[in-house]
């Protein structure tokens, strides 16, 4: 019979049972005989401050400063439906919302009387107690499984772009399990996904399904040759040290600005041949702490603070920026190691980052009509697109009016704004990427288009107006009226300007 040392002398040689000494057994370093064969104990993860089940909250019950300081913004801002369709109102001042509904917890009325006897509330109370709780979902302290993403492809695994479901798939990212889930990942992943769906060669948006035009095959054929990699080669990192570097131009950054440089890095892991340098160009472009401050709030949060500096610092007024028409420039972004200013180069605030050998990020907060000198001349077809996510072209100025009865200018018009842009970026011939919130707000800026001068008739089709697969499927609420939802980049379109026709000697020829 085996005796009991010669049984565990026997399963340690075969390696199915740990050697382990004294001392680690002491420590609890070694499991015992009899459990040799159970499942190990799973390791604890902190617990989430709120259960499925508890996050419906009233904005101003939320047990999250954020949040509460959002309904604050949103009484100050929004106007009591009821009061602004009563005749009582008319030539008054209707009230602020102040009343919170109960069942999607958004201050929505001035009265619970008002709420009461508003129909229309019912449409869309139950998408706002949606984005209540995934906005107390994202805050609640649980391990965000959908924000874990993917590293580089491997060569001969091809990546499908027909839709989320089939791209996070073939991506290998986690399992999407649940529509709340989607909604986040959708959220943080539209805009670098936006672009290489329309920039990869296996894009949904192809000329049998007339979504792309024959000029716009041409166009993204031009992208693709720099883009991927002869057909049959490996599509590696390596193979692309000859190449030229890519260039996106992201004019009117907004919140895109502000993602994590290891977001947009998943755009690399679509091309893995490709460089690219992204550049974001806006006044509300997202800057980095200047250097000092990073090293100071370095400091402070290593050293300990007391629970009163802790709860000052949780409520401070500047937990939320409100998403009003023109909102102030964002919060400063975190800043990386290797982030370099460049306003010299530049000569507005903008800095530099060479996030990794494939991908460099450059921020320039100005007009892109300020800084459009320093690259004119330099556009390439082949290298070179510009995106523009919700432009607003359709959308009147904030800043110019027309001369002769003062009536606010259309931004796509406005001297200040996109008036000078879209002629210079036409004339680079290079593709104009842009998408809408909204079916209306899509045709609104086509609309525009047909009345701004040294626009209309000069530019041919890319893209056809339509839906863009790879759009966010959460909702965006405006804090000016709760009534107000969008999703990001719902649609796309895209334009480019039109070619000239050259006569050499008897032969016409089509200028590229």
């Amino acid at each position: 019979m085996f005796t009991r040392s010669s049984l565990l002398a026997t399963l340690r040689r075969s390696g199915r049972l740990p050697a382990c000494n004294g001392s680690f057994q002491s420590a609890g370093k070694c499991r015992s005989f009899l459990n040799i064969f159970r499942n190990p104990r799973p390791t604890s993860e902190q617990l989430p401050a709120l259960n499925d089940n508890e996050l419906f909250h009233p904005f101003s019950k939320s047990p999250f400063p954020a949040v509460r300081a959002r309904g604050e913004t949103i009484q100050s801002l929004a106007l009591c439906p009821v009061c602004t369709s009563d005749p009582k109102h008319a030539g008054g001042l209707p009230s602020r919302v102040k009343y919170e509904c109960p069942d999607c917890g958004w201050p929505s009325h001035c009265s619970e009387e008002h709420w009461q006897t508003d129909e229309e509330h019912k449409k869309y109370c139950s998408r706002l107690r949606e984005v209540n709780e995934d906005e107390h979902d994202l805050r609640r302290g649980r391990k965000m499984r959908e924000f874990q993403l993917p590293g580089p492809q491997a060569y001969e695994e091809a990546i499908s772009f027909a839709n989320w479901d089939l791209f996070w798939y073939t991506r290998g990212f986690p399992s999407m399990d649940t529509e709340r889930s989607r909604r986040h990942a959708t959220k943080l992943l539209t805009y670098p996904l936006t672009i290489g769906s329309v920039l990869h060669q296996n894009s949904g948006l192809t000329l049998n399904n007339r979504r792309v035009t024959p000029e716009g095959s041409r166009s993204l054929a031009a992208l693709r040759t720099t883009l991927h990699v002869p057909p049959g080669a490996p599509d590696t990192e390596e193979a692309g040290a000859a190449k030229p570097q890519m260039r996106v131009f992201i004019l009117g950054a907004r919140a895109e600005s502000s993602l994590p440089p290891h977001v947009w890095e998943q755009l690399c892991m679509l091309f893995p041949s490709c460089h690219f340098h992204l550049f974001f160009i806006g006044p509300q472009v997202s800057l980095p702490k200047p250097a000092d401050e990073a090293v100071v709030q370095g400091t402070e949060s290593s050293a300990s603070s007391t629970s009163g500096q802790r709860e000052e610092r949780k409520e401070s007024p500047s937990l939320y920026v409100p998403n009003i028409y023109e909102p102030p420039a964002p919060r400063p972004i975190a800043r990386l190691k290797r982030t370099r200013s460049s306003i010299q180069l530049y000569g507005f605030p903008s800095y530099t980052v060479p996030y990794t050998p494939q991908l460099t990020i450059t921020g320039i907060q100005a007009n892109y009509s300020e800084v459009h000198g320093q690259f004119e001349g330099t556009f390439d077809p082949y290298t070179d697109a510009f995106f523009l996510f919700s432009p607003g072209f359709g959308f009147p100025s904030m800043t110019s009016v027309s001369e002769p009865n003062g009536v606010p200018l259309l931004q796509i018009v406005s001297p200040t704004e996109w008036g000078p842009v879209i002629p210079a970026l036409l004339a680079s011939r290079c593709s104009i990427i842009v998408t809408g919130f909204s079916p209306a707000d899509m045709e609104r800026d086509i609309r525009s288009l047909e009345i701004a001068p040294n626009v209309s008739g000069e530019f041919e089709w890319v893209i056809n107006p339509g839906i863009n697969p790879f759009g966010s499927e959460k909702w965006e609420v405006a804090d000016f009226d709760p009534r107000v939802m969008v999703k990001a980049n719902w649609g796309l379109w895209a334009i480019r300007g039109k070619g000239r026709q050259i006569r050499n000697g008897d032969q016409l020829s089509h200028r590229f």
